[in-house]
């Protein structure tokens, strides 16, 4: 029988394709209709940003507070010492703590474009797992918390029965991640009242765990939520390219290169993007989504303007526009392209073109791009390259060099 949720937040996360999983459908949407509910989820940091990986779920946390509830950040500061090892064939490497600091500044500066953070009782709350994790009793903590936890059911999960099925070393260090996952819930729970953990469906055994730790220790009715694991429809992983991860931060990616990520969208994807990253109607996004030919196209500029809007605002979205108008429509340049700077001493008395797309970064290799230029993928100012060992000359790249790699990757090369 279908469910028909009663509150906000669970008719939008089932309308728009946000819902995997559930602990319990009916007590959570009767908490969430006598709410507002506490809800976290929680991001290692083992990068300096976010990528569009993590994007699905803080859409699913900026809907949770446009429906009247608290979302509460949780940054792993302390987690992240160990490394989740969920479905991982390999130990993550071990960060320090001044570089698990740097990341942590670096991801927070994205949610503050998605929520709003406060004292009110729906206002956002930035959190860090550290400020509990780092002061534990190991002594303590295997009496009260580890207790509760049975080896042959952590054995069971799928994300470890897959590291050892594959008989690749699964370390103690990782073994007690999840129980320091669950035990972030229960603190969560003592300090905020949370009752909801959300995650990806990767995450479904962690959480599951931190349902049963605090309904043992708390004796609490709580809930935990998954939503998919996103992939296209051709079947790549959501948030790569072809230049690697999609990063959330304008430091790591341009507005203009996170706003052509999603111009470049597959058309079979358009319509579920639109109810996924966006928040136009969920039927504006279907009749968006079916159209087809040429019209598709214009589907895919409104859904990367509404996104980069989200992220970066509405001038970076309108620029990005201009830009990538300018660029494939005119032939032009565009004010929002990425600029690489070249030493004029790299340069020298002249570069093959090889290996001048090698040292400014636009081929990983100088057989990849020979293979570019012979498959006729490379353009200096919009005029095709075909020989690999022509000099690039400071005459050559003048004020600025426009480069194009293929139909959509174009950069300025400046000297400096």
């Amino acid at each position: 029988m279908t469910f028909h949720p009663k509150s906000d937040f669970l008719n939008v996360m089932m309308a728009r394709g946000y819902l995997a999983d559930c602990t319990d459908l009916q007590g959570l949407d009767e908490a969430l209709r006598n709410g507002p509910v506490s809800a976290y989820i929680g991001y290692d940091a083992t990068a300096a940003s976010l990528h569009v990986g993590h994007l699905l779920n803080i859409m699913i946390l900026r809907w949770f507070q446009k429906t009247g509830n608290r979302p509460l950040t949780l940054m792993g500061g302390g987690t992240t010492k160990l490394g989740d090892p969920s479905f991982r064939s390999e130990e993550r490497p071990l960060l320090t703590d001044a570089q698990i600091g740097a990341n942590i500044d670096g991801m927070q500066k994205v949610f503050a474009q998605y929520l709003t953070y406060g004292e009110g009782a729906t206002d956002a709350v930035m959190l860090n797992n550290a400020d509990w994790l780092d002061g534990l009793n190991y002594l303590t903590f295997l009496r009260e918390i580890g207790r509760h936890f049975s080896v042959n059911r952590m054995l069971s999960f799928e994300s470890v029965k897959t590291r050892l099925d594959r008989e690749q070393s699964l370390s103690f260090l990782e073994f007690n991640y999840m129980i320091l996952q669950a035990y972030d819930f229960l603190e969560l729970h003592k300090r905020y009242g949370c009752l909801l953990q959300m995650g990806g469906s990767d995450q479904w055994g962690n959480i599951i765990n931190g349902v049963d730790l605090t309904r043992r220790v708390a004796d609490a009715q709580i809930f935990g939520l998954t939503s998919p694991l996103l992939t296209t429809s051709d079947g790549r992983k959501m948030g790569k390219s072809a230049g690697g991860a999609v990063w959330l931060n304008g430091e790591m990616l341009s507005s203009y290169d996170f706003w052509q990520f999603w111009r470049n969208t597959t058309d079979a994807d358009v319509g579920r993007f639109l109810k996924l990253f966006t928040e136009l109607p969920v039927e504006e996004c279907d009749r968006l989504g079916a159209l087809a030919g040429s019209e598709i196209n214009g589907a895919k500029v409104i859904l990367a303007n509404e996104v980069t809007t989200l992220l970066h605002g509405a001038e970076a979205a309108r620029t990005a526009e201009d830009t990538a108008r300018a660029v494939f429509e005119q032939g032009g340049v565009g004010g929002d392209l990425e600029v690489v700077s070249l030493p004029a001493a790299t340069l020298g008395e002249g570069l093959p073109v090889a290996r001048f797309l090698v040292e400014t970064g636009l081929a990983p290799s100088g057989k990849e791009a020979k293979r570019l230029i012979a498959e006729g993928g490379l353009r200096f100012n919009n005029e095709p390259v075909a020989d690999a060992n022509a000099p690039v000359t400071a005459d050559v790249i003048g004020n600025e060099l426009k480069v194009s790699i293929g139909k959509k990757k174009h950069r300025l090369v400046r000297l400096s």
